[in-house]
């Protein structure tokens, strides 16, 4: 297997993943083995620090299909705890949209419904300004709650997710979110060439990515 094609077997495995909505991170350490820990939304792999791309791929595609199976399960129990750790899960607050303060007090599950609503709004739009300036189109676009990123582009299919929780932030953010990943449609890593792509698309991008970066989702 040579560089190249390791490189496009990891592609495909983190595409994979992120449709399950799992990031995937991998880390050198000082380790003789390489070893997986599956968290919520989260495959972590530690690998030595002298070892090949090739062997890297190979062994998380080996461990893909249990991570994808163990996940669902973890997931169900993650949730369990979550419930009884809230002294009350249907407590309303007031929420954003766009950056702004509303004057709706909703609970988790109703923010949800209208920050969905509102995205599936504005998405058409913002994809029909995007695109040609781009010079890319997505063939598919879908609205995901993601916890650990606020877009994920699966090249391959020309599919593009975007977090459900984007409109509590101004509605430059999305169009941020939606600039990166059609950029990906490109280049499929975070290359030089690939933000050079993004800041000929948005000059001011820095200012939308900063906003998010501090906060719990990434993009990818």
């Amino acid at each position: 297997m040579t560089t190249a094609s390791s490189e496009s077997l990891l592609t495909a495995l983190i595409e994979r993943l992120a449709a399950a909505d799992i990031e995937l991170k991998v880390s050198q350490k000082k380790v003789r083995n390489i070893n997986f820990r599956l968290k919520p939304y989260q495959l972590a792999v530690s690998v030595p620090v002298a070892i090949s791309a090739k062997q890297v791929a190979q062994a998380i595609d080996k461990r893909v299909d249990w991570a994808l199976d163990q996940h669902k399960q973890l997931l169900i129990r993650h949730q369990r705890q979550q419930q009884l750790s809230s002294m009350n899960p249907t407590v309303a607050h007031p929420i954003l949209l766009w950056g702004k303060a509303q004057s709706l007090n909703l609970n988790e599950h109703e923010k949800l419904v209208y920050y969905r609503q509102q995205l599936a709004k504005v998405m058409p739009e913002l994809f029909d300004k995007w695109q040609p300036i781009i010079k890319a189109k997505a063939k598919e676009t879908r609205i995901k709650k993601m916890h650990t990123r606020w877009g994920s582009c699966n090249t391959r299919a020309h599919r593009i997710w975007l977090s459900v929780y984007l409109p509590a932030f101004p509605i430059e953010c999305t169009e941020y979110v939606i600039v990166h990943e059609l950029c990906h449609l490109h280049h499929a890593n975070h290359s030089r060439a690939f933000w050079q792509t993004v800041e000929t698309a948005m000059p001011e991008y820095k200012q939308w990515h900063t906003m998010l970066a501090g906060k719990a989702g990434k993009l990818d």
